[in-house]
């Protein structure tokens, strides 16, 4: 299952969860992804998205357009704008924080 979430509201998220985490809402199930995530933050079994966040910036510096978090494969999708106007898609494993995956697009 894969959802989205809008840039305005993963900043405002960011900015109002203490854990920083991915908050994307199912429209048949708004809280089940904020949910699923939370709870593997708590628990131990997901690393901080805010950790991801960090990572992938540096990578490449940019604007972050969107997070999602598939629950299937346990993976963050993040996109970021680069400043050339490229968009790049990382993909992280959740549980391990690995760089998984590195898509460019022009």
């Amino acid at each position: 299952m894969r959802t989205l979430l809008a840039p305005l509201a993963l900043a405002a998220l960011l900015l109002a969860a203490p854990l920083a985490l991915p908050l994307h809402a199912d429209a048949q199930d708004p809280q089940g992804t904020a949910d699923y995530a939370r709870d593997g933050v708590r628990s131990g079994e997901f690393v901080r998205l805010e950790r991801l966040l960090a990572d992938a910036e540096r990578r490449y510096p940019g604007r972050v357009i969107e997070v999602e978090l598939d629950q299937d494969d346990d993976e963050y999708e993040i996109e970021i704008l680069m400043r050339d106007g490229r968009v790049a898609e990382l993909k992280y494993d959740a549980r391990t924080g690995r760089l998984l995956k590195v898509e460019i697009d022009d």
